[in-house]
């Protein structure tokens, strides 16, 4: 077999490999340790870059794909594939990982076991991109949850462990409903055709050619929805998160993307398009709620971080209301701001870790006039704030302009009040408000007479950051870039949703 028939596999399975590998690194040579996971994420990288290179934009359907048997009695597979919108999200995942295996050189203690989780979960977040079996999205997505808790409990900050506690448990019960409504939708298949399977293609064509009825279909949309929100994280389920990212080591945070937001785009919608659409009122309404509602507490933040993670939770709105505007432009809209989410917030955290790693404490009361000290610190701060508050000309923008199309295209056609799209459209203004106060009080003023001897970003820094600030311009300049190896993932995905009618749903491989 071609090794390039294995693409995806290769990629996902590298960082486990490298994570296996640091367990014959002696304890205390974490210069080594650190070498071989640097050099593990970047093989990662140029994996991924293989994938860009073979993958065409002009085939419907996945590329890549592999399918084995895995518990062929239980009708479960190894069935990987990606489209023009996993294609992203798998390169990103790999490049934030370089960045954010690179940020650990902050790390002091077990260094060793900090890298092996860090690659472990780059496999799993991999694995969550590339699966479509229910089943083995069902493993990694969950698979996630385990680096992230020894990451946090052991690497935290205050009340690590009773924030990865609460972590662990908020989201592996949420995940729980998605299990049961999987295996439930099989046993449907089942009756239908007596063959059990979970792979996506099959349930998603099962579904829409009218297998389940309505109430059933309602009970299965609201068991993979609740495990997505909590995982978003969307309000009212959130609370996790500002306790749980808030304890959580920079690293984690620079590569921990929006799983949730995928498993809405990639299972719940597409699989139970009548329910997405019978329900979508209620969730655009949640999402216009949760723009305003965390932007409204990100101001109430005296801690940076903590305004960073409201701003994340209002950012999971705008994806929700995109996705379910259930058009083509919310689509591409959504799917973007993952990416956006990735890039800006990906480089906002890498940036303050580096603060932190200086001054020991994010607290806004003990900081001021850093602009003074640390101009180029200073400079590429403001820009990733500005592309979080959506500023024309950056990767926000782009992103959170297509959401609010659709929802407003979908508004204007009676499926929802237009007034959430309005309340949505307030939480960019707010964002404004609180983003510019918090730079305000941050870098400017009198200049503490503690911080007057901070030095600017290292030239090792700045190349860290650069590639992201690099990216948010050229997602904001010339998003077709992105945007038209998406379009036809968007056709097919709001099928149901414009015409009513189910064409057959196509895979292929690279070498097909």
């Amino acid at each position: 077999m071609d090794w390039t028939t294995l693409a995806l596999s290769w990629t996902l399975w590298t960082p486990l490999i490298g994570a296996f590998l640091l367990l014959f690194v002696p304890k205390g040579q974490d210069l080594i340790a650190r070498a071989i996971a640097l050099t593990i994420t970047l093989i990662t990288l140029g994996m991924a870059s293989v994938l860009f290179l073979g993958f065409n934009p002009n085939i419907t359907g996945y590329q890549f794909v592999e399918r084995f048997a895995w518990l062929p009695d239980y009708g479960v597979s190894y069935f990987l594939g990606i489209d023009g919108v996993s294609l992203w999200l798998v390169g990103l995942t790999t490049l934030l990982s370089v960045f954010a295996v690179a940020l650990s050189f902050n790390i002091q203690e077990r260094v060793r076991e900090f890298l092996i989780w860090m690659l472990v979960l780059e496999s799993a977040l991999l694995g969550v991109f590339m699966a479509l079996d229910v089943i083995l999205f069902y493993v990694f997505f969950e698979l996630t949850l385990v680096p992230s808790y020894f990451l946090i409990s052991l690497w935290g900050g205050r009340d690590r462990a009773a924030a990865a506690l609460k972590f662990f448990l908020y989201t592996f019960f949420g995940s729980l409903f998605m299990l049961i409504a999987s295996i439930m939708l099989a046993f449907e298949y089942q009756k239908a055709f007596n063959v059990l399977t979970f792979e996506l293609p099959r349930l998603q064509a099962f579904v829409w050619g009218g297998g389940l009825s309505g109430n059933l279909e309602s009970w299965l949309f609201w068991g993979f929805v609740l495990a997505f929100a909590v995982k978003l994280p969307l309000v009212p389920l959130h609370t996790w998160w500002p306790q749980a990212m808030g304890a959580a080591p920079m690293p984690l945070l620079v590569v921990f993307l929006k799983t949730g937001a995928y498993g809405f785009m990639r299972f719940a919608i597409p699989l139970f398009p009548d329910a997405a659409v019978s329900f979508a009122p209620i969730l655009i309404s949640l999402a216009a709620v949760a723009i305003v509602y965390a932007a409204i507490v990100a101001t109430m933040q005296s801690d940076l971080k903590r305004v960073v993670l409201f701003a994340v939770v209002s950012h999971a709105g705008f994806i929700l209301m995109g996705l379910f505007s259930l058009t083509p432009e919310g689509f591409i809209g959504g799917a973007l701001q993952q990416i956006n989410h990735g890039v800006t917030m990906g480089a906002m955290f890498l940036l303050l870790g580096m603060l932190e790693s200086r001054t020991r404490t994010l607290q806004i009361a003990e900081m001021g006039g850093l602009k003074q000290q640390m101009p180029w610190f200073s400079a590429l701060f403001l820009i990733v704030m500005l592309a979080s508050i959506a500023l024309p000309g950056t990767n926000g923008f782009v992103g959170e302009f297509l959401c609010l199309l659709g929802a407003y295209k979908s508004a204007h056609a009676g499926m929802y009040p237009v007034g959430w799209v309005v309340l949505g459209v307030t939480g960019t203004i707010l964002a404004a408000v609180y983003m510019l106060w918090m730079f305000q009080r941050v870098f400017y003023g009198p200049t503490p007479v503690r911080w007057r001897e901070l030095p600017d970003l290292r030239p090792a820094e700045l190349a860290l950051v650069l590639p992201l600030i690099a990216l948010i311009f050229w997602i904001g300049v010339r998003p077709m870039s992105l945007t038209t190896i998406m379009e036809r993932a968007a056709l097919e995905w709001t099928q149901p949703f414009r015409t009513g009618k189910v064409a057959p749903h196509q895979v292929y491989s690279s070498a097909e």
